[in-house]
């Protein structure tokens, strides 16, 4: 697979997670991230691992709406 197509799937996993987000579907977001972050393990990418590892955990942090 060409470093394209890699770009390419790993965007789409940030983007549906995005998507969830988005939607206030949390608990969705973080399986969509934690999928992203296996198949990164998986195919060898420990950068992107860490990058989808970092996102999940802005995703469970409380947003301000949240603190007050």
């Amino acid at each position: 697979m060409d470093s394209s197509a890699k770009g390419e799937r790993y965007a789409r996993i940030f983007r549906k997670a995005g998507v969830y987000l988005a939607k206030g579907n949390v608990a969705r977001a973080l399986e969509v991230l934690q999928e992203g972050r296996d198949l990164a393990e998986r195919e060898g990418h420990p950068k992107m691992a860490r990058l989808l590892t970092a996102e999940m955990e802005r995703a469970k942090a409380p947003t301000d709406t949240e603190k007050e």
